[in-house]
Order: C-alpha cells, then structure tokens, then sequence
C-alpha cells in the first residue's frame, strides 16, 4: 500500500518513461556469457553480488560501495557485465545512456534522474546502469550550460542519498573516457575497475563460441594463429572479424546459384584463408596510444585488475 502512494506522488509522466524506455525487465545475461575478464568478475562478486544476496554479513566497514565506475576501451564487454550483475543479483535493472538522457530530456533531466532513482528504491535491490557517464559528468568548466549544470547537481545529490535508508540501490556507471570525469563524480565512484582489450584465452573462448554459428575447418594449430593474430582486438573488433569470415564462403558463390542451394550445408566451411583475407581490413579500432592513456589514468586514479 505504501509503495503504491509513493509511486502516486511521481510525476506520472517521468515514471511511465522511465518504466517503457530505461526498466529493463530481463537482462537475461549470465556469467557464462561474458568470456574472460576473471579477475573483473571476481571484483564484481565480491563487491556487488554477495553484499546483495548476504546484506546482514556486509555492514560497517565492510559495507558495499555505493558507485561502480568501469572503464576502458569501448567493446569489451562494460554493458555485458553490467547486467550480468544484474541477473545474478535477482535486481531490477534500470539502464540508461547518458548522453541520451542530457540530449532528449534536456530541460526535464533533472526531474527524470530523481524520479528515476526514487522508483529505484521503490523496486529495490535495484541497479541503475548509467552509459557514457562522461557526457553527462564532465569536468566543470565556465563554458557549460546551466541545464547540464544542474542535471549533474542532481545526479551527485541522488548518489549521495544511496544507501541511507534500507533500500539497496547500486549505480553503476561506464565510460570510455573516464580522464574526462569530474572530481566530484570520481570521489563518490568509489570502485573503479578496468576493463581491458581480452587476453589470448578471452578471446579464444569468445572466437569458439562465435564459429560454433557456422561450420568451419580449422586445426587446433591454424584457430591458435588466428588468436594470435588477432592480439589488440577489442571484443567488438573479434565479433566483426568472425561475422566477415563466414561471410567469405558466402561471396565466393555467383549471386545466380544461391538462390539455388538446397541447404546451408552446400556452403564450404569457413577456413583459415577467410581470416587471413579479412584481417587485412578488419583492423584493431583502439590504438596503442589510446590503451596507454587508460593505462596511465588507471596507475593513478583507477581501481583494481
């Protein structure tokens, strides 16, 4: 009944965007889902997942963070594990891009983001997921506009009031470009974690699992060289690269014969040549540069793995 007068009090009008547009109602992502990213995980379980499940074992000086940063370059897997969390915690999951919510709700942002956090603690446990943090919490600067000022001001006064009451509400936020962040933000993300490019073991496992899709013919010796050609891809990059390689067999048959083919498996198998022809234009999308400027930020100010 009390939750019910609570949700009356809203602002209707937030509340139904907010349940249509950012509830998400099944993430449906599970650990086993995100391949790699061990030591991630592991910070993950210990940081959100057994405080959700076992309350009463995490409080005073081991209670949980209230705000999750991760970082690092873009597709590797950020809002994967955002909403594995999610499902493993049983929580009700709200995701929301933040550049979508300062452009498409400018003028109403600052009502959004508090109802969004108040129908978080109605339906608490509760995650709120906040993509591409950086656009909405900048550094502070003179040049700014007050709208995007204040959006911020409330973001940082709704994060504040996280966990002083019992609901359980954890925000969790990513970016790509977490040197753009301001101070304020950064203080009160108190766990930042890295998510780097995917290690050899990553990204065979995440490779297996893609080229089981389609039928393939390469040796444990050829599918070895393609991981290792494929060191300093993002998981974004190994997901482009698989998806061109099965397309090759495809291409190789005259556009009048397709429409011919009796079943899939007329099509050759995908072999270690199809890699070896799209590497030439599937390039890594990060730089060395760019993963020495997340390594550098994260020597000093970042978090664990």
């Amino acid at each position: 009944m009390e939750r019910k007068a609570t949700i009356a009090k809203l602002d209707q009008k937030m509340a139904q965007v907010i349940m249509e547009t950012i509830l998400d109602r099944g993430p449906g992502v599970k650990w086993d889902d995100i391949e790699g990213l061990k030591d991630v995980k592991q910070a993950l379980m210990e940081n959100i997942i057994y405080p959700q499940l076992r309350p009463e074992l995490f409080t005073g000086l081991r209670s949980p963070t209230k705000g999750i940063l991760l970082y690092g370059p873009p597709g590797n897997g950020k809002t994967l594990l955002a909403k594995a969390v999610a499902t493993e915690c049983r929580s009700t999951f709200f995701s929301i891009s933040a550049s979508a919510l300062v452009s498409k709700y400018m003028g109403e942002s600052e009502k959004l983001m508090k109802t969004l956090f108040t129908l978080a603690a109605i339906q608490s446990p509760s995650i709120i997921f906040i993509d591409e943090v950086d656009s909405m919490l900048t550094k502070r600067n003179a040049e700014e506009n007050e709208a995007t000022r204040r959006l911020k001001t409330e973001f940082l006064i709704q994060l504040d009031g996280v966990g002083s009451s019992n609901t359980r509400i954890l925000v969790i936020a990513a970016t790509n470009r977490p040197y753009d962040l301001d101070e304020a933000a950064l203080r009160r993300l108190t766990k930042r974690i890295y998510i780097g490019l995917p290690d050899a073991e990553a990204r065979a496992g995440l490779m297996r699992k893609l080229m089981k899709q389609v039928d393939s013919k390469l040796s444990t010796y050829e599918f070895d060289q393609v991981v290792q050609w494929t060191e300093g891809y993002s998981s974004a990059d190994l997901n482009s690269l698989c998806k061109e390689a099965a397309m090759e067999p495809i291409r190789e048959i005259p556009p009048s014969k397709i429409m011919e083919l009796r079943s899939p498996s007329s099509v050759r198998k995908v072999q270690v040549g199809d890699f070896q022809k799209v590497l030439q234009f599937i390039r890594p999308s990060v730089s060395k540069g760019t993963i020495q400027e997340y390594h550098n930020w994260h020597k000093s100010c970042g978090g664990p793995v």
